[in-house]
């Protein structure tokens, strides 16, 4: 049913930002066709303090004030010519997509251990034999069965992180299973996770 002097919205020109509503965008384009820039100038002003109060924010108005006016320059499609007292960037310029971004290449043996822990593998392998090797040894180990217990392997155990520590360092790293000192926080999680997946 056409009813004259009714509008829709799916009638009306689309929206470039609708958070602020159909009422400010009408201001926005009633603020371009002003004739003189102060008009205009005064015209944004009011318009960016109707904004603030349209869709409130918990940063301070410092903080917001870059965003505010650059949101009234793209609901007037960068047409309203005024003053603008922050600098941004044109609506051409922020279309050119960015370069792409090369994902690393770099695999690992067994994906559940991670580019990290594989880091620390190789650095035990050049440490010499001292203290500062058996305190990343431990930390190691215990990363190792966070790993496992976090990735959902039934046979989380001090067994399988010393033989894994032992491959993945070329026979450096011979620890026994009683030697790995696994946090308590660590157990609890996995005690935790295993009950969940009996259930």
């Amino acid at each position: 049913m056409d009813i004259q002097g009714l509008d829709y919205n799916t009638e009306r020109e689309k929206m470039r930002l609708k958070a602020y509503g159909r009422d400010i965008q009408q201001m926005v384009e009633h603020a371009v066709t002003l004739p003189t820039k102060a008009e205009r100038q005064r015209c944004a002003e009011d318009i960016i303090n109707t904004m603030k109060r349209v869709v409130p924010s918990q940063q301070s108005y410092k903080e917001r004030t870059p965003m505010l006016w650059y949101h009234l320059a793209l609901m007037s499609d960068f047409k309203l010519d005024i003053d603008y007292p922050v600098e941004f960037e044109h609506e051409d310029k922020m279309a050119t997509p960015p370069e792409k971004i090369e994902y690393s290449k770099q695999s690992v043996p067994v994906r559940h251990y991670g580019k990290l822990l594989f880091a620390m593998f190789d650095k035990l392998k050049e440490m010499p034999e001292g203290p500062m090797r058996d305190a990343l040894a431990q930390e190691t180990a215990e990363q190792m069965y966070r790993s496992l217990a976090s990735w959902g392997f039934g046979s989380v155990n001090k067994e399988r992180v010393v033989d894994d520590l032992a491959r993945f360092t070329n026979g450096k790293i011979q620890m026994m299973p009683d030697e790995v000192r696994i946090s308590s926080a660590v157990s609890m999680n996995q005690k935790a996770t295993t009950k969940r997946k009996k259930k």
